[in-house]
């Protein structure tokens, strides 16, 4: 049942592919609040790191939990 879910197909490409790019993009985005403001940019407000990286996490582990399981 989860190979279903993980392979469910948006514009051709499977889900689980698309769990993975939001979650490099949401690290990336962590890191680059990060650095922007401790170099002075406060574009993005500091605050939004924490909630920016759980976020992130969340779709770690769904993104692992999903890929693990379908070798199950």
């Amino acid at each position: 049942m989860l190979q279903e879910v993980s392979f469910y197909l948006i514009m051709g490409k499977p889900l689980i592919m698309y769990l993975g790019i939001l979650t490099l993009s949401g690290f990336l985005f962590t890191a680059l609040v990060a650095i922007m403001n401790r170099r002075g940019i406060h574009v993005i407000p500091f605050s939004w790191h924490p909630r920016i990286a759980v976020f992130s996490l969340g779709c770690a582990i769904v993104h692992g939990i999903l890929g693990v399981l379908l070798f199950f």
